[in-house]
């Protein structure tokens, strides 16, 4: 008899909303490179764009110093782009539509913090040098908001990110590799189903700067849930389809991996039922920089535009001190509520559970029996002034939980990201955790596949599979 070792690895495809988008040729992409007065290529620049209403989208050149924004409506746009130890630069670009601008900012040196540069930066007169055949240590630049931009990781000039170090005070939970079981004493493996993203979308932020994640960032289920599989629909009144599959493991033939897919029944707007959403949104001063609170702004008016009749929004922010900015708002009064986003700035302390407590008041007041009732959080996680125990905001969620409400979190920025306390909390509300780090990232979390992200077909599952120990070792 053959046994075999058997490896599990468990993908939930998420629910899809079936959204129109607009057509491409409607729109048009502003692409751009930034580099110093010597013209080497400047990573880790952060770009912020500017419309004439006041409306701002931002994100990070790669290692090749390349940035792109896409699906931009025809018309003015302001540019600006700022890094540590550079002078801030600024430009303006006009957008047409089904058509890329192309756009170069240099940056000079601050004279102030010129000891801050990397070696390779400080040298005058040099010229960038030619791209180079990928090596062993070298991956292709990933896709960025809006975009693929071609260019190179090298992970051997990520010096540059790594000096920075003793300023991040991202924070991850530990992760233990499972250790090897034996199907003869222990045939069971339980599983809970997660649909969390946002370790992925993490992942690439750090890629895309031309640096290496934290061990304790990558969490390889919510890798592997990222994507859509093309799995069956579940059929008749079933709420989800299972598909399994065996294969020959890449790293050994000897070895097999189960696959273990589960498909939720695909949702059309039409069919999403009546929301009643509460965003609470993290105003404090951390929330500053355009990655932050301005990205938050522009990713929930996407939501926004989304929204019907027959949905609810209120909007709750919390900083020295929680308040209501939006009343619960028809989802069809777009402008009121994309007002009252526009408005939003930061400053201040956090008092993340002050903000939670209100959030959920402002939920309860306007329940909807049958519907979706959801406060998404948003938020870099650094809750610093009041409940600053995660055991208690934890408790605290657990007991809404049993109402009816589930908590959603988006995580936003870099530098001071509590991974690990955004993920305890969406756990514990019965909701998803995902990491924005572009509108493209916004997009796909909030639009596409909002019947995903927001309507919960099944609470605490847990998927058991009982290997046969005669045929499994």
């Amino acid at each position: 008899m053959r046994r075999y070792i058997a490896l599990v690895v468990l993908s939930l495809a998420a629910v899809l909303a079936l959204v129109g988008v607009s057509a491409q040729a409607r729109v048009g992409t502003i692409a751009g490179t930034v580099r110093d007065a010597s013209g080497t290529a400047v990573p880790g620049v952060t770009v912020n764009l500017l419309d004439t209403t006041g409306r701002s989208r931002s994100t990070a050149s790669n290692a090749a110093g390349a940035f792109a924004f896409a699906g931009l409506t025809p018309g003015s746009y302001s540019l600006s782009a700022t890094r540590s130890g550079f002078l801030p630069a600024s430009l303006t670009a006009v957008v047409n539509a089904g058509v890329t601008t192309t756009l170069a900012l240099t940056l000079q040196a601050d004279p102030r913090r010129r000891a801050d540069l990397p070696a390779d930066t400080k040298a005058q007169g040099s010229q960038p040098a030619p791209p180079s055949p990928l090596q062993p240590n070298e991956v292709a630049a990933p896709a960025i908001a809006g975009g693929t931009i071609g260019g190179i990781v090298d992970y051997r000039a990520a010096s540059m990110f790594r000096r920075e170090a003793p300023f991040n005070t991202e924070a991850y939970d530990r992760i233990d590799d499972n250790q090897w079981t034996e199907v003869g004493r222990k045939p069971l493996s339980t599983f809970s189903i997660d649909v969390d993203t946002a370790s992925y979308s993490n992942v690439r932020r750090y890629l895309t700067q031309g640096a290496l994640p934290p061990k304790d960032a990558i969490r390889i289920e919510e890798l592997v849930n990222y994507f859509s599989y093309d799995y069956a629909e579940p059929r008749g009144t079933q709420p989800f389809s299972i598909v399994t599959s065996v294969g020959e493991a890449p790293w050994n033939r000897r070895h097999r991996l189960a696959l273990i897919g589960l498909q939720a029944r695909h949702m059309d707007s039409g069919s999403v039922p009546p929301r009643n959403l509460v965003f609470l949104i993290d105003v404090s001063g951390s929330m500053a920089t355009p990655n932050k609170l301005p990205l938050v702004k522009s990713s929930l008016a996407m939501l926004a535009r989304n929204l019907t009749e027959k949905d609810r929004l209120a909007i709750v922010v919390y900083a020295g001190a929680a308040g209501l900015v939006l009343p619960s708002t028809s989802g069809a009064d777009t402008s009121t509520i994309l007002g009252a986003l526009s408005r939003l700035e930061a400053g201040g302390s956090t008092n993340g559970a002050q903000g939670i407590q209100l959030a959920y008041k402002v939920a309860h007041d306007h329940f909807v029996r049958g519907g979706v009732n959801r406060v998404v959080l948003a938020t870099d996680g650094d809750f610093n002034v009041g409940i600053t125990n995660r055991g208690d905001l934890t408790r605290f969620i657990e007991e809404q939980r049993t109402s009816g409400i589930s908590l959603s979190v988006l995580g936003f920025g870099m530098g001071n990201l509590k991974d690990s306390t955004m993920e305890a909390l969406a756990d514990r509300g019965n909701g998803n955790y995902s990491y924005i780090d572009s509108l493209n990232e916004a997009q796909k979390v909030l639009v596409e596949q909002a019947g995903g992200t927001l309507v919960t077909i099944a609470k605490d599952v847990k998927l058991q599979v009982e290997f046969n120990p005669r045929t499994i070792a």
